[in-house]
This record gives structure tokens, C-alpha cells and sequence, in this order.
């Protein structure tokens, strides 16, 4: 039995097949799965399709969620002229050509990898977009408020693509198992292979069809048409989360929010995830470090110590073992009692700095000068002074933690000075 019958072609006197993910590409927009919040019934999207009015767009979102399929289709619904080019192999020539095959019918030049575009070749679009001469579709794993420059932005809808959930890619699988495009029903999935597929793809259609694609291969050899789990365990050699530019800022964002929302568990996971998908640990060693200052501070002084510690861990051990110190300073930052007073006492005073007339160091702090009081020749080490020629109150410790002590012998000693 050939599964393949039906997709082989001779070029060149050899038998050559395309690939599983691209028979099986959505021919129309009921085939796009999971994009239901700007492809549905009255969503933006679908009604200036249906009504032809289409605009410069970007569609923005991991990989194998149905963008590049859409610009197809979109091209194909609205009977558009469609000039495809590479933006990581192209440049200011490439768009120029596009832009002179456009003409007084509509044109939609269509940009896979629009991030990739240098500000340069971006403000190349812009005229021509401007003018009408041109449609620009643009596709990118990136987020287009740190990928696109402000003028390109302004000029195009933005529209994210959303990763397939696991109901999505089983779907798309089952599909591919009974398509005139796929295997027609010669083929068998176990229904734990179908899952185990399924969440192994991480969201993207285009990986799932390629471990369903592997796996059928392993059986046709084996003389089979039964894929069972241990044919797609095989099938799948690892699973890498999708993790670009704008996964990196939202999940260093978790997992910070994480710590300071005292959720070990959640913090361990983002952590989890930033290192499993290659984050520099010395990165994630800082924002702890951070962290520990800013949500933690006074609160529990040894925070501090404790995240500057597994910065030093980590440079000194490395990984994978570094991981260990790493997940301790999280959990510990995640628990301690939070205090955000040093962070405001900072904000403050350096408002206090840039906003108002620089205070001159007072005459008996200054070096050498006369009428300075050495705290330690003083009971309790302690003598009031002014260290400020206008004095102005900055810290405010709060009621948690180690700052409870602070604070009652803060409010002491400034009682003091005012009286």
C-alpha cells in the first residue's frame, strides 16, 4: 500500500513528493482553525474580506497558526494580484520589482518575515502604501510594536494570530488522516498518538502534520498503516517551545509579576520555560536580583543576598545544576513579605533631583569643614543633624516584614528632629 500515491511527480527523472503541511494548507477561510476572534462571523477581519475592502495588514504570531494560508486566501477571495517576497532574503530591490509589477489592478504584495525588514527597507513600503499603488500583507512571529517602525504601523490593521490549542491540532490531524490532500483513510492515528501529537506540537499546525507526516513514513517501512504512541514518541525528537522576541519580554514579565505576586509555583514554571527554551540563566540571575530590590527590599534584607548569591551560583557553576539556585532565590523572593518603599523612596528623590533647584551639601557635611557630629562618639550611636540643607522625607518603610522595625525607629528619630 503507498500512502503517497497520488502526491509524487517526476521532476528531473525523479519521484518527488510535497510535503504533508503544505497539501494539506488551508484552501479556505473555514479551514484556518483557532483564529475565531478576528475570523468569525462580524469580526473585523472576515467582513473586509467579504466586502472586498481589503487594507494593509500585518498578521503577527507564532509560527503554524494559519497566517502566511490567510494572505493566500485573502489574494485569492478578493481576485488580487499577489507578489510574494521573503523579507530574510530580500531587499530594496526585490520590493522595487514587486511594486513595478503593480498595476491598475489590485496588488497585494505580500511580506512573509515583515520583521526582518531594517527601518530602511520599511520606510521603502511606505510611499507606495501611501499612494494605493500597492496592498501590503505582512507575516511575522514578532510583535509589531517592537519589530514594525511607527510609520509602517500606523499605516496597516494588526491582527494577532493566536497558537492552535490542542483541540485544534487533533482536528487538523484527523483531517489530514481522511483528506483527498492527506492520506484518505489509508492511514490509522491511536487516539493517545493523536493526543500525545497534539500537545507536543506546541500550537503549530505545520509541526504536528510534520511528526504525522515522520510517523507515517516509519510505518510504511515497517510494511504498516497503524500509527500507534511509541511510532509518534519516535516521531517527535524534542519539544522546544516557541519562544521569539516577544515570548522573551512576556515571559520574563510572568515570571517577575510571578515573584512579586508571591506565587512560587508560577514563578518555578516561567523560570522552567525561559530555560528550557535557551534564556541566558545570567539574564534571569538579574531580574531576580532586581526583583529581590524592588517588590522585596527592606522587608527582608537578606532577599538581596540571597538572589546575589545564585547570580554568582550560576556564573560559577553553570548549567544545567545552575538551574537549582536559580529556582531557590525564585521561591525565596516569591514568599518573602513584599515592600516596594526603597524603588519609591528612589523615584522620589530622583524626581526630587531632575524637578526642583539642586540643594547645596550642607557646610558641615562638606570635607574638612568644622561643626560635623560623629555619630559614634554619641549614646546609641545616634546624635540628630541635618544631612539635607532642606530636609525632605523620601523613605516611607511599610508595615511588612523586617521594615515594621524600620519604620517604629524611623518615626522615633524623625519625631525627634521635629521637635
Amino acid at each position: 500500500m503507498d500512502l503517497f500515491k497520488g502526491h509524487r511527480s517526476g521532476v528531473g527523472g525523479e519521484e518527488r513528493k510535497s510535503p504533508l503541511a503544505w497539501r494539506l494548507r488551508p484552501a479556505d477561510l473555514s479551514e484556518i482553525a483557532g483564529q475565531g476572534h478576528i475570523l468569525s462571523k462580524g469580526k473585523a477581519l472576515l467582513n473586509i474580506i467579504e466586502d472586498d475592502k481589503i487594507v494593509s495588514l500585518v498578521l503577527y504570531g507564532p509560527p503554524g497558526t494559519g497566517k502566511t494560508a490567510t494572505a493566500h486566501i485573502i489574494a485569492d477571495k478578493t481576485k488580487s494580484v499577489f507578489v510574494e517576497i521573503n523579507a530574510v532574503t530580500s531587499g530594496i530591490k526585490e520590493i522595487r520589482e514587486a511594486v513595478s509589477i503593480a498595476s491598475t489592478s489590485k496588488t497585494i504584495v505580500f511580506v512573509d518575515e515583515i520583521h526582518r525588514f531594517n527601518k530602511v527597507q520599511q520606510d521603502a513600503l511606505l510611499p507606495h502604501i501611501e499612494s494605493g499603488r500597492i496592498i501590503l500583507i505582512g507575516a511575522s512571529t514578532e510583535n509589531p510594536s517592537f519589530a514594525l517602525t511607527p510609520a509602517l504601523a500606523s499605516r496597516t490593521m494588526i491582527f494577532r494570530f493566536n497558537p492552535l490549542s490542542t483541540e485544534d491540532i487533533k482536528a487538523i490531524l484527523q483531517r489530514a488522516l481522511t483528506d483527498t490532500r492527506g492520506y484518505q483513510g489509508r492511514l490509522s492515528l491511536s487516539e493517545d498518538a493523536l493526543s500525545y501529537a497534539a500537545l507536543m506540537a506546541g500550537g503549530d499546525a505545520r509541526r504536528a502534520l510534520n511528526i504525522l507526516e515522520l510517523a507515517a513514513l516509519s510505518v510504511r517501512h515497517m510494511g504498516l498503516s497503524a500509527i500507534d504512541l511509541s511510532v509518534i514518541k519516535d516521531a517527535v525528537s524534542d519539544k522546544t517551545p516557541y519562544y521569539d522576541e516577544s515570548e522573551h519580554y512576556d515571559t520574563i514579565s510572568a515570571f517577575i509579576k510571578s515573584m512579586r505576586g508571591s506565587d512560587c509555583d508560577a514563578a518555578v514554571y516561567w523560570l522552567a520555560k525561559m530555560l528550557n527554551a535557551g534564556e541566558d540563566p545570567l539574564f534571569i540571575a538579574r531580574r531576580i536580583i532586581i526583583c529581590a530590590s524592588e517588590d522585596v527590599g527592606n522587608a527582608d534584607p537578606q532577599a538581596l543576598g540571597v538572589a546575589a548569591a545564585a547570580y554568582l551560583s550560576v556564573e560559577r557553576v553553570g548549567m544545567p545544576e545552575g538551574r537549582i539556585p536559580l529556582c531557590q532565590a525564585a521561591i525565596y523572593i516569591a514568599q518573602a513579605p513584599k515592600s516596594n518603599a526603597c524603588y519609591m523612596a528612589v523615584e522620589a528623590a530622583a524626581a526630587a533631583v531632575r524637578n526642583e533647584q539642586i540643594q547645596p551639601v550642607p557646610l558641615h557635611l562638606r570635607v574638612g569643614a568644622p561643626g560635623y557630629k560623629y555619630p559614634h562618639d554619641y549614646p546609641g550611636h545616634y546624635i540628630e543633624q541635618s544631612y539635607l540643607t532642606n530636609p525632605k522625607v523620601f523613605y516611607e518603610p511599610s508595615s511588612q516584614g523586617y521594615e515594621i522595625e524600620i519604620k517604629n525607629r524611623l518615626q522615633q528619630r524623625r519625631h525627634t528632629a521635629n521637635e
